[in-house]
Parts: C-alpha cells; structure tokens; sequence
C-alpha cells in the first residue's frame, strides 16, 4: 500500500504513517522492531454478494468450519500480546458473521486498531450506530464505478445503492470512512467518477487496489490492465492528487496490490512536482516494498495461515493445530518464509533481478508472479519500461 498523498507531500491524514516509519526497512519479521506484523484478518468466507474478482471466493451462507466465537476471541487475545500494529478485519463479507460487532467490541476493549473492509451494503442506520459505539477506526466500503458497472460487477441490482446508502449512515455519526476501487479494464475510465463521487459526498479517503488473480479473481484475469492502461491510470490518479495537496483539499489517496506504483509515482513527479520528488524517494526507500511473510500476514476464515491475502495457495499452518506466535515465528522451517525473508532480490528472475529499484519494491506481489505460473519469476505487473528499470536515483537512507 502506497499513500501517494504523503508522496507528493501531504501531511499523515491520521497520526503517524506506519509505512514510512524509520524502522520499517530493516525490520525482517514484524511490522517495526518489538510489534508483530500487520494482519489481515478474513473472518468470513461468507458474502451477501457475488463479485466477480472476489480475491476470497466468498460464497453466500456460512461455510462450515470457520472459527468460532470462541476461537476468534482467543485469536484477538492473541494478536494483542504479540503487539500487532494494526487489524485489517474482512472476508467474503465480515458483517455477515454473526458475532462481527461483538467481536468488534471486544478487539477495541483490548486496544487493536481495527479497521473494517466491506461491501457497506449491509450498513443500515442499526449497524452504523453499533459500528460508531464500538470505535471501529475506518470503514473502507467497496465502489467499482457508476451504479450499472458496479452492480453489474458485484452480481446484484441495487448494490451501488446500498453501499452509498451505508457511507452515508457511517458518515453521519462521524465514522472515517473511505472507498475503494479495483482496477480493470472495464472500469479504469471512471476513475474521475470516483473521485468525484468521494468530492461530492465528502469522503477524504480512496484506495485503488490493481486486481490479482487470486481466488475467484482468476477468472477474470485477462481484464487485469496492460502496462500502458496502468500507466495513463496512474497518471490521472496523479494528477487529481496532486491538485488534492497543493489545494490543501482533505483527501488521502492510495494504491495497493503493486508496489512498482512507487517508482512510477517517483518518476512522474520529477516531471510534474519537482519539489516534493527528493522527500518522496526517502519515502520510499524507508517503505521498502512488498513486505508479504515479512511485516504482514493473512489469517484465513478457517484458522489457515498465509503470506497475504492474496496468497491462498501457500499454507504456513493452521493455528488449530499451531499457536499463531509459533507459526509466524517459523522462518527457520517453513520454506516459503525463509525464502520471504531472505533476499529476494538472489531468488526473483526476469526483469526484477537487474531492475534499479528493486530496493524501493522489493519484488512487488508474489502472488501475482505464481498466477503468471512462475512463484519466483517478475510480476507481470510492473509499469515500468525496459529503459526506465535502470534509472533509480542513488540511495538516499534517511
């Protein structure tokens, strides 16, 4: 995840930025130095929707063998003792688990920094109250583009409603909330509608995931953007940002699933906003890139462990039968993780293994390069060209 926002040299929207701490680079297993790792949490494989790209195959109703109430609870009790910086709460949908405000509640009284990934469209005025008594920190709600693409996209007449309807209920009782947007080649020509969208309803955060083809997603994965579509996206999305800072406008925009956004970002402003260019290449460097198995893990709605949420395939244990600490603690047994966290830059092939900015991407999404059919290979999603994978400024450690 890139703040492009603190890039081009916004202040952190709320407190300090995790993802340009001091520490963060040099950190192999946790978040910083003395915390665990960011996790994300899919506590539900179950969903009210049917999106297309579902990362998650949610399905509709319960699926057998999910933790229960009890288990979840031991899993926060957990998360809490091993000092994770922050909880990223999703599923399929997490509000359709029956026990989510509770559990909600009970991960704020031990002071986890939850926030909520969901559809919103289950977000009436009753659980936008319950979600605004529990102290939830952020409420990302999922929009793919103007209400026929969107409800198209997710598999329901109405949904774009619902959600829009759940933001504004959130908003009201002065929950942050935020949109998010995946990225394809049905929807990349209404980014400005999004944008828009978040100006008129006052919402002062988007987050523009790139699709993966992981889960359900591998279905559509030939709408995944070619590297000129991605690079004219992020131009808009730029420049838009742009205008957000040097206005003073409140509003935080970011990117997540590719890390080569950063040297992209760091490229664009050399030729748009000079000014702001040197401080975001520090920035970046302490960022360090993808950090999968390294400062994040995924936990699965059955107890699986993963590298991330993306990376369904690869199983580091169950902490059923393994407690969590031991299973994250594993690098020196579990293959994947040794190889997580060692230096990646002897393992990656292709253009990653000569790209000058591999230190500031760190390989980017292995799970995208496993779609592509080589775990080890280069994500096929890197924008930039051949001339400009040489042509990273000199390290500037700050």
């Amino acid at each position: 995840m890139l703040n492009l926002s603190r890039l081009l040299g916004a202040a952190p929207a709320s407190g300090p930025d995790l993802r340009y701490d001091r520490g963060i680079r040099h950190t192999r297993v946790g978040a910083l130095p003395g915390q665990g790792p960011v996790v994300v949490w899919n506590w539900t494989q179950s969903c009210n929707l049917r999106c297309e790209h579902c990362y998650a195959s949610a399905v509709l109703g319960r699926v057998p063998g999910e933790l229960d109430t009890a288990e979840a609870e031991a899993v926060l009790d957990t998360l809490t003792k091993m000092r994770v910086p922050a909880l990223l709460l999703s599923g399929g949908e997490p509000l359709a688990r029956p026990d989510a405000l509770h559990l909600l509640g009970v991960a704020r009284q031990a002071g986890l920094r939850c926030t909520l990934s969901t559809n919103g469209t289950l977000i009436d005025e009753r659980a936008a109250g319950a979600l605004a008594e529990v102290g939830v920190t952020y409420v990302g709600i999922s929009l793919d583009g103007p209400p026929e693409l969107h409800d198209r996209w997710r598999g329901k007449t109405g949904a774009h409603a619902a959600s829009l309807a759940g933001i504004r209920n959130l908003r009201r009782l002065g929950v942050r909330t935020g949109l998010r947007f995946t990225l394809n080649r049905h929807n990349v020509a209404h980014i400005p509608y999004l944008l828009d969208l978040a100006e008129a309803e006052g919402i002062g955060r988007v987050c523009f995931y790139h699709l993966v083809p992981s889960g359900r997603g591998e279905s559509v994965a030939d709408l995944t953007l070619e590297r000129q579509q991605s690079r004219a996206a992020l131009d808009v999305i730029l420049e838009r940002t742009l205008g957000y800072v040097r206005s003073g406008r409140d509003m935080e925009i970011l990117t997540v699933g590719n890390h080569a956004d950063g040297p992209y970002a760091y490229l664009w402003m050399r030729r748009h906003a000079p000014e702001a260019a040197d401080e975001a290449w520090r920035l970046l460097q302490r960022n360090g890139g993808n950090r999968s198995g390294q400062g994040m893990v995924c936990l699965g709605p059955q107890g699986d462990l993963h590298p991330d949420q993306f990376s369904w395939d690869v199983r580091l244990g169950n902490i059923r039968q393994t407690p969590l600490p031991e299973l994250w603690a594993g690098a020196a047994t579990h293959p994947v993780l040794i190889e997580m966290r060692g230096s990646r830059r002897e393992r990656i092939t292709g253009r990653c293994s000569s790209c000058a900015w591999f230190d500031v991407c760190n390989g980017n999404l292995r799970a995208r390069a496993r779609a592509a059919g080589d775990p080890w290979g280069s994500d096929p999603a890197c924008q930039l060209t051949d001339a400009e994978l040489g042509h990273a400024p000199a390290a500037v450690v700050s």
